[in-house]
């Protein structure tokens, strides 16, 4: 059974509302929508018909403006059926959220509301060629004109770039990092549909080319040089989020998955579920689920109390739940053998999504680093008074190899 504990009556009921879409509107086309590397626009036109495109709209511009647990409830269970989709709420949230809470109020009330419907789509487009995990490598350019900003450059591995409306889009102005909003139709925008990826392939990754293109002075999103800092580092906080969420849930999708073939399955006169190293697989998803499922809770009850500590406990969140998550699909396959490289049954996807997961957001390794060096935050080992200044400098010297 899913560790749960303290959902209100409300969200309980929320939870089991998602599932239900989930099982019935997402999960029996996920394996047909990564074969063709789309989502329809059919169930597009249906999940805006749920509302749920609006969870981080206001309500007062006819978004949901879901509370933090209940739009981490909404990740975990679209992300327990099909990743991509998972991928359009997260992207679509990062738009919506920093135009509300950067947008002016033209912005606000020209965007928000066909955010909220579905209406329009919206995505983050930061990543370039040369800036992934390092985003001060921006090397796309604004330089203003009597009417508004002409933009240079290029993104890479734009999440539903193929098909987003709207685009939070990063570039520098006079050398600082500003953001902007770039519409699909923008003279001088480009984009190129990015195909055969390992993952998450129903998420119509995409480039885009700028050349000469053309925005007007309202596309322009806070102030200049608050692109990263602000903008970007918000968007983002909300992206590990979600992601560390759906990642729970395709913890959840792999457990589910290894249980149910393992108890059919036999091999050497017994069914999987009863040799003792299958055991083991099956304990560590079903551990790591509840473990990782409690963190993203966690990070949720802080993020909904305001408390600063919620950036670092998302940050755990989304590193033991992705790395978890990876690993569960690896058992997973492993439990269902030759048939888990196959496209029967849904693991093979599941493997390749969770690669993914390891990377977007914050890479494993960026996250390993980060949260290595928020645990010396308010660190200080307790020392011998009687230190001579001898011993006490080696020790230093010993503090800056583990920090180096």
């Amino acid at each position: 059974m899913a560790t749960r504990v303290q959902l209100t009556p409300e969200q309980a009921a929320v939870r089991e509302g998602y599932e239900s879409f989930a099982r019935d509107h997402i999960a029996p086309h996920a394996d047909a929508w990564d074969r063709s590397a789309a989502l329809p626009e059919e169930f597009i036109t249906t999940i805006a018909a749920t509302g749920y495109l609006g969870a981080c709209v206001p309500a007062a511009y006819g978004g949901s403006a879901l509370d933090a647990i209940g739009f981490g409830l909404l990740n975990e269970e679209t992300g327990r059926a099909c990743s991509s989709v998972r991928s359009l709420l997260t992207v679509h949230g990062m738009a919506s959220q920093a135009i509300g809470r950067w947008g002016t109020a033209a912005q606000r009330e020209s965007w928000l509301p066909r955010l909220a419907t579905g209406a329009a789509i919206g995505a983050f487009a930061l990543t370039e060629p040369g800036a992934g995990s390092d985003v001060k490598g921006l090397v796309t350019t604004a330089r203003r004109t009597e009417d508004g900003f002409v933009l240079d450059g290029a993104k890479r591995w734009i999440t539903f770039g193929q098909r987003a409306d709207v685009y939070l889009l990063f570039a520098r102005l006079d050398g600082r990092e500003t953001a902007f909003l770039v519409e699909r139709g923008a003279p001088g925008l480009h984009v190129t549909p990015v195909r055969g990826i390992l993952g998450t392939r129903a998420s119509m990754l995409a480039e885009l080319e700028l050349r000469d293109c053309r925005v007007p002075a309202e596309a322009l999103l806070g102030k200049p040089g608050f692109g990263l800092t602000a903008v970007a580092a918000t968007a983002l906080e909300l992206g590990r989020y979600s992601v560390a969420w759906g990642c729970v849930g395709l913890i959840q999708a792999c457990l589910d998955a290894s249980l149910s073939y393992a108890d059919r399955r036999e091999q050497f006169g017994k069914r999987l579920r009863d040799h003792q190293l299958v055991q083991r697989m099956l304990a560590d998803m079903a551990t790591g689920a509840a473990a990782a499922r409690l963190l993203c809770q966690q990070a949720g009850w802080l993020r909904e109390a305001g408390d600063a500590q919620s950036v670092h406990a998302t940050w755990l969140a989304k590193y033991f739940a992705s790395t978890t998550a990876f690993r569960s699909a690896a058992d997973a396959v492993q439990v269902h053998g030759a048939h888990g490289c196959g496209e029967e049954y849904p693991v093979q996807r599941y493997m390749r999504d969770a690669k993914v997961m390891e990377l977007i957001e914050g890479t494993t390794e960026l996250q390993q680093t980060t949260i290595a060096q928020s645990a010396y935050v308010g660190h200080a080992p307790a020392r011998p008074a009687t230190a001579t200044a001898a011993t006490t400098t080696a020790a230093l010297a010993d503090d800056e190899k583990v920090t180096a």
